[in-house]
């Protein structure tokens, strides 16, 4: 067995994704979920056909005691972690202007993205520090080429959680190397998920988000969870507090020529 890894969110999309191919290459995996327990039980049942060790943990990452019983359970089940991925994340409901901004909204949206990472990093660094007895570790955090561009219209709440998150991973990492855990981010361009579900759906709108994108195409879950594992695994032993954009080349303010 690689190891044990950790994947907020790992019920759809990118972290799904990122599970099975964790799974396949010798980890055993827990993932969690908030709401979509079949999802989360099927990601599992995929895992362990293949032969397999996987798990499924209920738990809301915006609440610290969730959080705690969930690493608990895996400690209990699986054993000590030695890898973390922060899946976990919501985009804030509709598009909206700043002008139209709802506290309660705002609060929700920050909690999930930016505290919710921010504590599953407290618990695995707990579980994997060297100074608490641990072997080492790996955290790779999601965050977003929208932190880069402000988001896209009706985004900036949600571009803002994610820039915390690329300050977070750099910090983080300078803590906590000398304890034998690299903590590095990923910033995915447009991948089509659950969260980006009417590009997904509108193949016209999909059509004019491509357009901004160099290759001209969306990313897929799985071209997300390859650099994710490369970044968990040894071959970047020596990278940390990186933030590796994966975004089809980069963002283009008028649509791509044809060739």
């Amino acid at each position: 067995m690689r190891g044990i890894l950790l994947i907020t969110g790992g019920s759809r999309g990118i972290g799904a994704a990122t599970a099975r191919l964790a799974a396949r290459r010798g980890y055993a995996v827990a993932i969690t979920y908030r709401a979509e327990a079949e999802k989360a039980e099927a990601v599992v049942a995929d895992i362990e056909n293949a032969g397999g060790t996987a798990m499924a943990v209920q738990a809301d990452v915006a609440q610290q005691a969730e959080v705690e019983r969930m690493f608990g359970e895996v400690d209990r089940r699986l054993g000590r972690l030695s890898a973390l991925v922060n899946a976990a994340g919501i985009n804030g409901g509709p598009q909206t202007k700043v002008a139209d901004f709802e506290q309660a909204v705002l609060e929700r949206l920050l909690a999930v993205n930016v505290i919710g990472t921010m504590l599953c990093c407290r618990e695995a660094v707990r579980r994997m520090s060297t100074a608490h007895g641990g072997a080492g570790g790996a955290i790779v955090n999601l965050s977003s080429m929208a932190a880069t561009i402000g988001g896209r219209p009706g985004r900036s709440a949600y571009a803002a959680s994610k820039a915390a998150i690329d300050s977070f991973t750099i910090g983080l990492a300078k803590e906590v190397a000398r304890d034998g855990i690299r903590a590095n981010a990923i910033r995915p361009g447009v991948t089509l998920t659950d969260m980006t579900n009417a590009v997904r759906r509108d193949a016209d709108l999909r059509a004019r988000v491509a357009a901004t994108i160099a290759m001209n195409r969306c990313a897929t879950p799985d071209e997300i969870a390859h650099p994710i594992l490369w970044l968990l695994s040894d071959e970047a032993s020596f990278v940390s507090g990186a933030i590796l954009d994966a975004l089809g080349g980069g963002f283009m303010l008028a649509p791509v020529a044809s060739s």
